[in-house]
């Protein structure tokens, strides 16, 4: 998710703006229920608009709404779907993450937190094959390979060396000796790469070759796990899918990071946990790190600029649906971080805290 998108859709205000959030099936014939709850959705929306805004007003959105189902394909569907529709808009965002549940808003302002988690969480990384008989540098967003490396930035078009039997060769001293420095001419390649795009490296090779390779690195921090597979096992899907169980799982662990950061703070008197004094501190560029359980979100009222009160009806006039959505990307805007998370060791600070810069 490009973070200029997210921007654009976060400082769109109109009379109305339409976000509806629904989770998918990637595979067929369940994708097709997809269709009918999209439809049930595009009901609701359009009662919404009517009853709030009046027909004449919103002809064109409502158009929109009526001929939502022909904008999408629903064959290639990944955990979710974010629809953004107003007089000016017509934005559809594919998520690899699910929603906690399929909902409609119909406000002011659009409902962005999915995407917001989406910046947080797609991660863009390398995958280093080192095989038997392969030197490859992929390109991976998530759990899939979005193209390979290639050209002047990276020519090694195969491996000299039969690196998974180095212990059978008759001079394994020497052989040892040179993959070592033909790992260390890879590793520079790799490193340069990695200061242009700042993107991490995993590493498919054996255990013996992960240690010649960390041995040899000059930036030994960039490569971020390996593991190894067999030579019928290295279709890119394949490759794909244990890349991003290590990557996503050093994500949980930095997840983890932020709230003993949190747990932290508090000791130090920096940190706020109800919502209206968040409010004004994001307001105000004090927000460093924002935390926010996975499911949580608040419709509320303005009351002034610098003041609202929580409301249960989301079809009142001039309600934000979810507040902490606002919230989160001005945290953002503001370079802090913001974080979602259903992890246990949160739970102490209820649904949401702030970590101030001062």
């Amino acid at each position: 998710m490009q973070k200029d998108k997210i921007e654009k859709l976060a400082s769109e205000r109109g009379n109305p703006c339409v976000t509806i959030s629904m989770n998918t099936q990637r595979t067929f014939p369940d994708s097709q229920k997809d269709v009918a709850e999209l439809k049930k959705l595009m009901k609701e929306a359009h009662g919404h608009v009517v009853n709030e805004f009046g027909q004449h007003e919103v002809n064109n959105l409502l158009a929109k709404i009526n001929n939502l189902e022909q904008e999408i394909d629903f064959n290639y569907n990944l955990e979710s779907i974010h629809i953004f529709l107003s007089d000016s808009t017509t934005e559809i965002v594919k998520s690899s993450w699910p929603v906690v549940k399929n909902v409609v808003s119909v406000a002011e302002n659009f409902v962005i937190k999915p995407l917001i988690k989406d910046f947080n969480r797609i991660e863009e990384y390398l995958i280093l094959v080192l095989s038997q008989s392969d030197v490859r540098l992929l390109r991976a967003i998530n759990d899939s390979i979005a193209g390979e490396v290639k050209g002047e930035d990276f020519e090694f078009a195969d491996n000299p060396y039969f690196l998974t039997n180095l212990d059978k060769s008759s001079d394994g001293k020497q052989i040892d000796n040179m993959v070592r420095e033909f790992f260390n001419q890879i590793d520079k390649a790799v490193v340069k790469i990695h200061n242009k795009t700042a993107m991490n490296v995993v590493v498919i090779c054996t255990e013996k070759n992960w240690s010649r390779l960390l041995q040899v690195a000059d930036k030994p921090s960039i490569y971020i796990g390996n593991f190894n597979i067999n030579s019928s096992d290295s279709a890119g899907q394949s490759i794909a899918a244990e890349a991003w169980q290590i990557v996503s799982e050093l994500q949980e662990k930095g997840r983890a990071k932020a709230i003993q950061e949190m747990k932290k703070a508090v000791g130090d008197g920096k940190v706020i946990t109800d919502l209206l004094d968040i409010f004004l501190a994001v307001q105000a560029g004090r927000g460093d790190l924002l935390i926010t359980r996975d499911d949580y979100h608040q419709a509320v009222k303005m009351n002034g600029q610098y003041s609202f009160y929580p409301v249960d009806d989301v079809t009142l006039p001039g309600v934000i649906d979810d507040i902490t959505s606002e919230i989160a990307w001005e945290v953002i805007s503001k370079k802090g971080r913001a974080i979602f998370t259903d992890q246990e060791e949160f739970k102490s600070f209820g649904n949401i805290a702030l970590k101030v810069r001062y």
